[in-house]
C-alpha cells in the first residue's frame, strides 16, 4: 500500500508543478486546477472502492504551515524604504477598511437572517472578508511588478488584520476596556518578540557553518509562530516583519549593529533561504489545495440553499473593492479581480468555536464563495493584457500613492 501512495502523491505534485509553470500561459490560477484535481481523485477513489482514511484532520495543519510560509515568502520579496512609506500606508488602508466594512455588514445580515447576536455574526463573517494571500500572491507572479507588489502587501496585511480581528472577537466573551487593554499589550509583546527573534535568527543565518542551516531556521520560525498562537499573540506580524527585515538588508547596511551581522555574507544566505522557502511553500500549498479539493463533496458544490448567499457575498466583495480602488485611483484591471478567498478563509472557518457556529455560514457557503471569487479572478487574468498604454497608466496611477 505504501508504494501506490508514494506514486500517487508524486504524480499529483508533479501535476501541480505543471499547473504552476503553465499558469502564465493559460492564465488559469493553479489553485483552481488543484481543487479540481483533488475532487477528481475523490471521484476515482469512490468509483474503484479505494479505502482512504479520514484526511480532514490534516487540513488545518497544512493550512497553518502554508500560511506561515506564504506570508514569509511574500514578505521576503517586498522592498521597504522611505519612498514606499506612503505606498505601504495606502495598501494598509485598502487591506483594513474594506475588510472592516464588509465584516460588519455581513455580520448584520447574519444577525438578521440567522437569528444570532452581532458578535457571533461577526465571528462568522470575518473569514469571508479576508483576501487569501495563498491564492492572490501565487496568482500575481506574472503581473507587472507594481501590481504584484501591491497584491503581496495587501493580501499579506489582509491576512494579518483578519486573524487579529478574528481572534479578538472569538476569544473575548465580553468586549470592553479590559479586552482592548489586553489586545494592546499583546501587540506590544509580539513586537518585542519580533525584534529579539529577528536579530537572533539573522545572527544564526549568518554564522551557522553546518550544511543544514535553512530548515532549522524555518522550524524555529514555525515554533515561534505556534507558541505565539497558544498565547493568542498576532503571530503573523512576526512573520511579516522578519521577512521584511531579511529582504531589505541593503537598506540597513549603514546601521553599525547590522554591520556586525556581516550583511554581505547574510545577503547571500538570504537569497538561498528565499529559494528554499519558495519551494517548500509551493509543496505545502499544493498539498493543502489538493486535499481541500479531495474533501469537497459534490452535494456541497450544488447546495441551492447557500448559492444565493455565495453570489451576494461575492458581489459585495467586488463592489466594495471597486469603490476603494476607484477612490485611490488605482488601476481596476487587474487589481479589481485579485480578491480571492481561500486558505485563510478555510482556516478561520475551522477555528470558529462550536458555540459560535451558525447554520448559514456552513462548509457549502465557504466552498461556493472560494470558487466564485477564484473564478472571477481567473476571468480577470485571462482577459487582462499587458499593453504599453496600460503600463504607462499603471505607473501614473501608482505614482499618485
Amino acid at each position: 500500500m505504501t508504494i501506490p501512495i508514494i506514486i500517487t502523491i508524486s504524480i499529483l505534485l508533479l501535476l501541480a508543478y505543471v499547473f504552476d509553470i503553465t499558469s502564465s500561459k493559460t492564465k488559469v490560477p493553479s489553485v483552481i486546477l488543484l481543487l479540481f484535481l483533488g475532487w477528481v481523485v475523490k471521484q476515482v477513489s469512490f468509483i474503484f472502492s479505494i479505502v482512504v482514511p479520514d484526511l480532514a484532520p490534516i487540513l488545518p495543519f497544512l493550512g497553518a504551515i502554508g500560511l506561515i510560509l506564504i506570508v514569509l515568502e511574500g514578505s521576503l520579496e517586498l522592498e521597504f524604504n522611505k519612498s514606499k512609506l506612503n505606498y505601504i500606508g495606502k495598501s494598509s488602508i485598502i487591506a483594513l477598511i474594506p475588510m472592516l466594512i464588509f465584516s460588519f455588514s455581513l455580520a448584520v445580515a447574519f444577525m438578521f437572517w440567522g437569528n444570532v447576536g452581532f458578535k457571533i455574526g461577526l465571528a462568522n463573517a470575518i473569514p469571508f472578508a479576508i483576501v487569501s494571500s495563498a491564492i492572490a500572491i501565487s496568482s500575481a507572479q506574472n503581473l507587472l511588478p507594481k501590481n504584484k507588489e501591491f497584491i503581496t502587501y495587501e493580501s499579506s496585511l489582509s491576512d494579518i488584520f483578519g486573524v487579529i480581528l478574528f481572534n479578538f472577537i472569538t476569544l473575548n466573551d465580553n468586549i470592553g476596556t479590559q479586552s482592548f487593554g489586553f489586545f494592546i499589550l499583546e501587540l506590544i509583546l509580539i513586537l518585542i518578540v519580533t525584534f529579539i527573534t529577528t536579530l537572533g535568527l539573522a545572527f544564526l543565518l549568518s554564522k551557522i557553518k553546518h550544511h543544514v542551516k535553512y530548515v532549522p531556521i524555518i522550524l524555529i520560525i514555525v515554533l515561534i509562530y505556534a507558541i505565539s498562537e497558544v498565547y493568542h499573540l498576532p503571530a503573523l506580524i512576526f512573520i511579516l516583519l522578519f521577512g521584511l527585515f531579511l529582504g531589505n538588508l541593503d537598506e540597513l547596511r549603514k546601521n553599525p549593529f547590522i554591520y556586525q551581522l556581516r550583511p554581505g555574507v547574510l545577503d547571500r544566505e538570504v537569497r538561498k533561504f528565499k529559494e528554499l522557502t519558495g519551494e517548500i511553500a509551493f509543496l505545502i500549498r499544493s498539498l493543502f489545495f489538493l486535499l481541500f479539493g479531495y474533501l469537497i463533496e459534490t452535494s456541497e458544490l450544488m447546495n441551492s440553499s447557500t448559492i444565493l448567499w455565495a453570489v451576494a457575498i461575492s458581489v459585495g466583495i467586488f463592489s466594495l473593492r471597486f469603490l476603494f480602488l476607484t477612490f485611490f485611483k488605482l488601476p481596476l484591471r487587474p487589481l479589481l479581480f485579485m480578491a480571492p478567498r481561500g486558505l485563510i478563509t478555510i482556516l478561520l472557518f475551522l477555528s470558529i468555536p462550536f458555540a459560535q457556529q451558525i447554520e448559514i455560514a456552513n462548509k457549502s457557503l465557504i466552498i461556493q464563495v472560494i470558487l466564485i471569487t477564484a473564478g472571477i479572478m481567473m476571468a480577470g487574468l485571462i482577459t487582462h493584457k499587458k499593453k504599453d498604454s496600460e503600463i504607462n497608466t499603471n505607473d501614473d496611477s501608482y505614482s499618485m500613492l
